[in-house]
């Protein structure tokens, strides 16, 4: 199975295809970090203990800082990808100051395994959405590049996860699963972002 995954993200380097590597995927990029390393389409989403191995894993003494400082130097160490450190802030950085960012919604006070498939889905969706943006398929007023629009997509999925789930929190409390978070992506994404004729951006 990894083998395959490996295949895949190769693949779609070569095409240029965004990808966003969660769970599973980052386990296989700690023991493979040159399937990714450079290619500044990608978006690697892990939580601390992800973090820690991946930073281990490419030589990176992050001296215990998670945040800003750790978040810059795994980013740095693997050639610019983006990476979202899951937590009770999300960091967000490929490397640089310019597009290190926080996701620091109120988010919901339980976690739950697997609240990483909305993180995941969502800046897929909007990685989506931003090649249509970049290939001009939109009438926008435009001026944003690959790098910026790649930030905005990772802080964006976080966002709208942060939000799914405290509206999941309110409603379920300390019995919130994962799942719940689903059905409340449309109200975090009209809450934050809004449909075009209607846009909080």
């Amino acid at each position: 199975m990894q083998a395959t995954v490996a295949e895949v993200i190769t693949a779609a380097r070569e095409k240029k295809i965004p990808l966003v590597l969660d769970a599973d995927a980052l386990w296989l990029i700690q023991q493979k970090p040159d399937l990714v390393r450079g290619y500044k389409e990608c978006v690697l989403t892990p939580n601390v203990m992800e973090f820690g191995r991946l930073a281990q894993a490419v030589g990176v003494d992050t001296e215990g800082d998670t945040g800003r400082k750790g978040c810059q130097a795994l980013a740095n160490a693997l050639g610019g990808v983006m990476v979202v450190r899951k937590g009770g802030v999300d960091w967000i950085s490929d490397g640089t100051d310019e597009r290190t960012v926080t996701g620091d919604g109120e988010g919901g006070r339980k976690r739950s395994g697997g609240q990483g498939d909305t993180l995941t889905g969502s800046i897929g969706t909007l990685l989506a959405w931003r090649n249509m943006y970049l290939e001009g398929q939109w009438d926008t007023e435009g001026g944003m590049g690959r790098e910026e629009t790649l930030m905005l997509a990772a802080w964006g999925g976080s966002a709208i996860t942060r939000e799914c789930s405290r509206l999941a929190f309110i409603e379920r409390g300390r019995s919130l699963q994962a799942s719940d978070l689903t059905d409340k992506v449309p109200v975090a994404f009209e809450t934050l972002i809004g449909e075009k004729e209607e846009s909080k951006l």
